[in-house]
């Protein structure tokens, strides 16, 4: 059965080079590439490679004006076409620049299809630009659909977090911050050297290596890959977030905290909060919502807030079985005798972080002594600051 590993992120020469490793190292391998830079013109370019050279070049019109859907449509046939071959090992499913992992081995899954590796590959020295761009992707000619409204840095993140495997350029703009914020965002990730190129001479002739389809980046992409459980890993409720840190002038702040957030003060503080850092992320709890759990999204000074349904601790028994287990097993690790899982659990990342102003800024916004004693009811009655980012 043909193995699938997707290769995404926006670091195009990385991905690039990365995507050439698995070529050169995996026998039997081919890569599978849409470019959607032609979505303007009404289609999306598909193009199939091994080794060598292009095998096959073909054109999948758009669905519903959108490119990404257009490569939806298109890559399924097209891997079990590869597949009834039967003579190939990999498929390497090389993403368009901002194409996001998630959704496309969501979809491959789905097919029926396997997926054995999903790999964001990464230059260390671009990190921190592009967690910092809040460019609109539109604006930078990167947009999959016309009504595609992400920016870079948020892009960026989600390709970042979502890959349990980082393929990393060896980077000579790279210093020691670079490297520890990118090891801080993503303390789980599996981080496996892009190998250098071939060497060449002064006449420009190339010496080949020697290729092993048991190098880390091969071994990776065929070790084997859990949707359910990467989806699972980046739901608000029980996401693996980072862990305090403090190195090479890079900081992680962990946030934890049992009573919820006045909306007014919060909302006023948003911007502060947000610009504290390159990265924040979690959930957190708002009084005049006790009920129900917010997720924090926040990457090159933008906030994306969005409800993530319940906290556990409001549901009756009965609906508790209708829970994911990792969901229920989060909320175990995290119970509070009198609030249950309802929490503020909040994680900031950066560089130069400031991480006695930013306590000091985000214990300010939660409710006061009095304010808390005053009970739930009175908390629902606190101004609803929140319906407009929440388009309630």
């Amino acid at each position: 059965m043909l193995s699938v590993v997707i290769v995404g992120g926006l670091h195009a020469d990385a991905r690039k080079a990365a995507v050439g490793q698995l070529l050169a190292d995996v026998p039997g391998s081919v890569v599978l590439h849409h470019d959607l830079a032609t979505a303007a013109a009404g289609t999306v370019v598909r193009t199939v490679r091994d080794a060598s050279g292009v095998l096959s070049a073909g054109e999948a019109p758009l669905v519903n004006d959108c490119a990404c859907c257009a490569l939806r449509e298109d890559l399924v046939p097209e891997l079990r076409s590869l597949d009834a071959a039967g003579t190939l090992r990999l498929a390497v499913v090389e993403l368009w620049d901002s194409v996001e992992p998630k959704a496309m081995a969501e979809v491959v899954a789905a097919a029926g299809l396997t997926v054995t590796g999903v790999i964001t590959a990464v230059d260390p020295a671009l990190v921190l630009p592009y967690l910092g761009n809040g460019d609109d992707l539109a604006e930078r000619g990167l947009a999959a659909a016309a009504t595609d409204q992400r920016t870079v840095a948020d892009t960026f993140a989600r390709q970042l977090e979502y890959a349990p495997v980082l393929a990393v350029l060896d980077s000579p703009e790279a210093d020691e911050e670079d490297r520890e914020l990118l090891a801080q965002l993503h303390p789980t990730a599996r981080r496996v050297p892009i190998r250098d190129a071939e060497p060449v001479d002064e006449a420009g002739t190339r010496f080949p290596v020697r290729r092993s389809a048991h190098s880390p980046l091969a071994r990776a992409a065929l070790a084997g890959f859990d949707v359910e459980s990467a989806a699972a890993a980046q739901h608000p409720a029980c996401a693996l977030l980072p862990a305090e840190a403090d190195a090479h002038g890079v900081a992680t702040l962990v946030w934890h905290r049992r009573r919820p957030f006045h909306p007014e003060r919060l909302y006023e503080a948003l911007e502060d909060i947000t610009c504290a850092a390159a990265r924040s992320r979690g959930r957190f709890w708002l009084a005049d919502k006790p009920d129900v759990l917010l997720h924090w999204d926040a990457a090159g000074g933008a906030l994306c807030v969005e409800s993530a349904g319940p906290w556990l601790a409001s549901l009756p028994d009965a609906a508790w079985d209708l829970v994911p287990p990792v969901r229920r097993a989060a909320a175990a690790t995290d119970w509070h005798p009198e609030h249950g899982d309802c929490c503020q659990h909040l994680v900031f990342t950066s560089p130069g972080l400031d991480r006695d102003g930013l306590e000091r800024l985000l214990e300010s916004c939660l409710l006061t002594d009095a304010e808390y004693a005053a009970g739930r009811a009175a908390w629902k009655r606190l101004p609803p600051a929140f319906d407009t980012l929440l388009e309630v």
